[in-house]
């Protein structure tokens, strides 16, 4: 007898420490790829040699720029029947998208479709070639007036004409490409809170609340909500679409941090992850100090996501915004914190900053991990 219990004591010590180091081995450590400030994706062999040193640095994920200022970078027969530009004019003739994909294979480095723009239309352009040719897809803002944020013009995330456009761009993707997976970001599927004001989404408003139109305060409580739900249904579309037709595609979201992302962006992510609408969640904690760092990951993890999602959580961390770099000693807190989170990746934006830090990723990432199982 007692050999047995030795026995069953033996096993189970040997089963908890392999689960232990299977979980220290797997994360997402991933790097977003731009076509701002960065001239990766120019060329084939731009797009070799990152890829070469994403791999060598540790990185096993790729987030790369799939659409933005009302382009794809691969062609689109969807975006040549509309305006007919089928890609981004810096990449004509050519696929970076499919290229890309084919060199990160080839080191196991997961490509993951990010969809940076969204619902927004264009970015200093007054509404740009997509609100030229339909004025009746803009959001407006109380006065009537096209929503602009930021400097980002908005199309109107509520119509569904919008909603099916940019859920067909995505769709044109997880069809035509061998992707890992899609993301949407702090756009998508997101309108400022601002917007609403339109014909459409002020009718479908009376249609629910006896005739009377929407507060004219864009922050009221209960406005916000209303709206913030229209946009969790369209992520419940984006979802059950991706999965309809691939269920080991994976969807993936970078909002801001919340609650401000419902109160400026209308972006009621923890609720996603509520309803299983979301993979994997990347977080922009973009914070400029160990202490706002810390406060911010405390949040999310204690409050904001349940512990049977943790482990779908890997939080965006900034590496570089134009000139500016956090220094070595910063980032080693970030990461550190992040392990005694037991989180064991992250998401860097972007590429370009990594380059500045080779020698401290093949410090930090000398340990090979594998990218989790997310999809049980």
């Amino acid at each position: 007898m007692k050999k047995i219990l030795l026995t069953v004591v033996a096993f189970l010590t040997l089963f908890l420490t392999l689960s232990c180091q299977t979980q220290k081995n797997e994360a997402v450590r991933g790097v977003w790829l731009t076509n701002v400030d960065s001239e990766v994706l120019n060329s084939k062999e731009n797009i070799v040699d990152a890829v070469k040193m994403i791999d060598e640095l540790g990185f096993n994920t790729i987030f790369v720029v799939t659409w933005n200022k009302a382009m794809t970078s691969y062609p689109s027969r969807i975006m040549k029947k509309f305006t007919g530009v089928e890609i981004d004019t810096l990449f004509n003739g050519r696929d970076p998208l499919k290229e890309l994909i084919e060199e990160a294979h080839k080191k196991n480095i997961k490509v993951i479709a990010w969809f940076e723009f969204g619902f927004s239309s264009s970015y200093q352009l007054n509404g740009g070639p997509i609100l030229e040719k339909k004025p009746e897809w803009a959001a407006k803002d109380v006065n009537g007036n096209l929503v602009t944020k930021n400097g980002f013009e908005w199309m109107n995330g509520f119509n569904p004409d919008v909603q099916n456009f940019m859920l067909s761009l995505i769709m044109e993707v997880v069809r035509n490409y061998n992707v890992d997976g899609i993301q949407g970001d702090d756009r998508l599927p997101a309108m400022p809170s601002e917007a609403g004001y339109d014909e459409y989404t002020v009718n479908l408003y009376r249609s629910e609340h006896d005739g009377n139109d929407p507060p004219s305060y864009n922050k009221d409580y209960d406005w916000i909500k209303w709206r913030s739900s229209l946009l969790t249904d369209f992520m419940g579309r984006i979802y059950d679409s991706v999965k309809t037709f691939n269920k080991n595609i994976i969807v993936s979201m970078a909002p801001s941090i919340y609650p401000w992302s419902e109160e400026e962006y209308l972006q009621d992510w923890p609720t996603w992850m509520q309803k299983g609408y979301v993979d994997l969640v990347c977080p922009q904690v973009y914070r400029y100090n160990i202490k706002d760092y810390s406060s911010t990951l405390e949040l999310i993890v204690e409050d904001q996501i349940n512990k049977d999602n943790l482990k779908k959580f890997y939080p965006g961390v900034l590496l570089k915004v134009g000139d500016y770099y956090p220094d070595n000693e910063f980032l080693k807190q970030m990461i550190d914190l992040n392990r005694k989170n037991e989180i064991n990746g992250e998401v860097f934006f972007f590429y370009e900053g990594i380059k500045k830090y080779p020698d401290f990723f093949k410090e930090i990432y000398k340990d090979r991990v594998v990218f989790p199982e997310l999809l049980n």
